[in-house]
């Protein structure tokens, strides 16, 4: 339905544009019924919908709780993110609501952050690719998404107040770049600001994050929202691009920005492009609404069982253990087994319309061809050891040919408002394994956890499958899996150090008082530990299958290209084993040498290819100038430098299966910046400036005898090299003046 919404607009008093500014109460923008303005309401996400149904926070709606978003990232799969969105998109029609809060894609900096299991990943292109999958799926069913938390959301402990400290160029390659391509290219109808500050400034206030990023580099459509209760200064965040803040301010903000327009300190302009965003998606919501809709409970049950099989990661299969075979005795040992983790707490914890239990599935899928042994273990909601249980476990252990052992962390492990103390999970559980391994060789152990954690016991077992926080369905997917129903095809989405104190941000997390230093800069994950050498517990993009696969005939279509075209990366895969299987085809970018520090290498492309025994398909990758490309804070773009590429394809950010080198040639060219101070030797890296130099220094070298040997001394050219210009006034006696060095200056500019 067309409208004219600046003759609404025109048609709004003061007081009625200012209040549109927030919300109604906790979920509702606020109506005004004499322009046909209605109100429409926006709820939690982002793996499910929280739709809160009484007065307490639990209090939710039943609704199919899919994988959180570190599981879901173990897909690498686009199209399967699409589905999920597609599905819940669907629930909230049904539901009446109109736009979800989520995606959530902040950058894991730290394994300790609370809200970990929320977020995609370390690496800022995977988790933009698969934030923009998630945003087409949902708006596709006429709802809209808030991705958030923009920016630097990453961590919880004092997260209304902490100050974070962040280059332009991290910010810019990390952290805004997790938003980046989901932003420009899938247009979430509104962006979540942060509560945190960046740099001294309130992301809900932060003019170059909301204006100068948001919606003039990157065009977005749509409107800011507040993450709830994040505004300190409304006036200043409606001045910095921040459209409506949330929940209700009960009329106080409203008030404070009607002052500002009468006081001359925002012009009424300013607060009619705010309500012209808001009125633009209000209007599409309520255009978009579906009657009477309904949603298929079992089927997105269905769907949820399918998308966790697709997540999960197998990390260890020694002896091929796995798949476990229908026969003998099989002790399933672990409280998780019969009451398992499925999802973090928070303001993300949907209520379910159904749950898999992993114990029951197991039952079912293996009938009476196996005999099954149950022991608790631990107590679920508990760190300390009960020694008697772990007794029972071994003895049932004993009994049997192998034994799946269910452990994980604890369910206030992970949550929204407080951050993890360490990487471990609980005592009891590691204990647990030691010991059962100790009694049993067959020993498999499934983790239910949104986050790394540490494994003393890694070495005692031969099977280990991540489930992660795997939601509703993950019990049957689990079964699945075990027994060889379905092949394992997740990979990691973020590294799994060995320790905590091998994580880059370390030394640097949670900050002091109310700020925190990101001295790691750029290197985030993969990126630390590829620079610094230290090998992970498993590396990003690591994960095992059932089936083995073949990597060969890389091409690319040019050898060298100038920096505003692309090249196209092609690679056979080959299943060269004997079942049916998916392989997440990973590409990276090394600049083999640079003038700034890079990364070793870079994620620039990934593939999920499905593969029956002997198969093989041809992957094709396009590259364009980012992949390439570093921020240059000094152009304040993405530059690329001229020189060699290598373009590596492989299994995992460690297994790197074939390699290419192409040439990329810079169209940007900068112009150096020559003061008083430039050293003597960057003068002489310049054409130009090497040009000048010499015909100053010619004439220099017969006054100064001394200098005219310099050249064929090492050591003096060394010194030489790193003196700033005005040096050669004190050095030449006289010979070159302040005035010969300003003209020098001026031939440069």
């Amino acid at each position: 339905m067309e409208r004219d919404i600046k003759k609404i607009i025109s048609q709004m008093t003061l007081e009625e544009k200012a209040s549109l500014c927030s919300g109604l109460d906790m979920w509702h923008t606020k109506p005004i019924e004499r322009l046909g303005i209605p109100s429409i309401m926006m709820t939690d996400g982002p793996h499910g919908l929280r739709k809160q149904a009484g007065p307490s926070f639990s209090d939710s709606v039943p609704a199919t709780c899919f994988p959180t978003a570190s599981c879901l990232a173990s897909s690498w799969d686009r199209a399967l993110i699409e589905k999920v969105g597609k599905a819940i998109g669907e629930e909230c029609q049904a539901e009446g609501v109109s736009i979800i809060l989520g995606p959530a894609v902040n950058i894991k900096r730290s394994p300790l952050c609370g809200r970990n299991f929320e977020y995609f990943s370390e690496d800022p292109y995977l988790s933009s690719e698969l934030a923009k999958s998630y945003i087409l799926g949902v708006q596709s069913q006429g709802v809209g998404t808030s991705i958030k938390h923009f920016s630097a959301n990453n961590q919880e402990h004092r997260r209304h107040s902490i100050d974070e400290i962040i280059d332009e160029r991290t910010l810019r390659e990390i952290y805004l770049a997790s938003f980046e391509n989901a932003v420009r290219y899938a247009q979430p109808w509104t962006v979540m600001s942060a509560y945190n500050k960046i740099n001294g400034k309130y992301c809900s206030e932060n003019e170059f994050l909301l204006t100068k990023v948001l919606k003039e580099e990157w065009k977005h459509e749509g409107f800011v929202v507040s993450d709830w209760g994040a505004v300190d200064d409304r006036v200043s965040a409606l001045i910095a691009g921040l459209e409506l803040e949330m929940p209700s301010s009960h009329g106080i903000n409203d008030k404070k920005i009607v002052e500002a327009v009468r006081s001359g300190k925002i012009p009424e302009e300013v607060l009619d492009r705010a309500v012209e965003r808001l009125l633009r998606i209000i209007f599409k919501a309520i255009d978009n609404k579906k009657e009477g809709a309904t949603y298929d409970k079992l089927a997105h049950h269905n769907l949820a069982r399918d998308v966790a099989k697709e997540c999960m990661v197998l990390l260890k299969n020694e002896d091929n253990i796995l798949p476990l075979k229908k026969q003998g005795t099989i002790a399933v040992i672990g409280a998780f087994a019969k009451k398992p983790r499925f999802e973090g707490g928070g303001s993300s914890h949907v209520n379910p319309t159904m749950l898999d239990i992993p114990y029951d599935e197991i039952e079912k899928l293996v009938g009476n061809s196996v005999k099954l042994l149950y022991a608790q273990g631990y107590t679920p909601d508990s760190e300390d050891i009960d020694e008697d249980l772990i007794n029972k476990a071994k003895e049932t252990a004993k009994q049997s040919d192998v034994a799946i052992i269910f452990a994980g962390t604890l369910e206030n492990y992970e949550s929204e408002g407080y951050d993890r103390p360490h990487m471990r999970i609980p005592e009891s559980h590691n204990r647990l394994i030691l010991e059962i391994s100790s009694v049993q060789k067959n020993t498999v152990v499934v983790l239910f956890n949104g986050s790394p954690v540490e494994m003393p016991w890694i070495e005692k077992v031969k099977g280990l499958l991540e489930a992660y926080l795997p939601g509703q369905g993950g019990g049957h997917a689990v079964a699945e899996l075990l027994f060889g129903l379905a092949n394992p095809c997740g990979k990691l989405a973020e590294t799994f150090p060995q320790k905590l104190s091998h994580n880059p941000s370390y030394l640097n997390f949670p900050g002091e008082d109310d700020r925190v230093e990101y001295r790691e800069g750029i290197f985030v994950g993969y990126r630390y530990y590829d620079k610094k050498g230290i090998e992970p517990l498993f590396p990003f993009g690591y994960g095992l299958s059932y089936t083995t696969f073949e990597y060969t005939g890389i091409s690319v279509d040019k050898k060298e290209i100038d920096d505003n075209e692309t090249v196209t990366v092609t690679v056979k895969v080959k299943n060269t084993g004997s079942i049916a299987g998916k392989e997440i085809v990973q590409l990276y970018v090394r600049d083999i040498q640079s003038s700034v520090i890079r990364p070793e290498k870079e994620l620039k492309g990934f593939e999920k290819v499905e593969l029956q025994p002997g198969e093989e398909k041809t992957v094709t990758f396009t590259l364009d100038k980012r992949a390439f490309a570093y921020y240059n804070v000094y152009i304040k773009d993405w530059y690329v430098e001229t020189g060699d590429f290598e373009i590596l394809v492989g299994s995992s950010s460690k297994d790197i299966r074939l390699k290419e080198t192409i040439k990329v040639n810079s169209t940007t060219k900068i112009k150096k910046k020559f003061t008083r101070n430039t050293p003597i030797g960057d003068l002489l890296e310049d054409p130009v400036g090497a040009t000048v130099f010499k015909q100053i220094m010619d004439q220099i070298k017969q006054s100064v005898p001394f200098l005219a040997g310099a050249e064929g001394s090492q050591m003096m050219m060394a010194m030489f090299r790193y003196m700033p210009l005005r040096s050669l006034i004190n050095f030449s006696r006289g010979a070159f003046t302040e005035e010969m060095l300003n003209d020098l200056l001026a031939k440069l500019q």
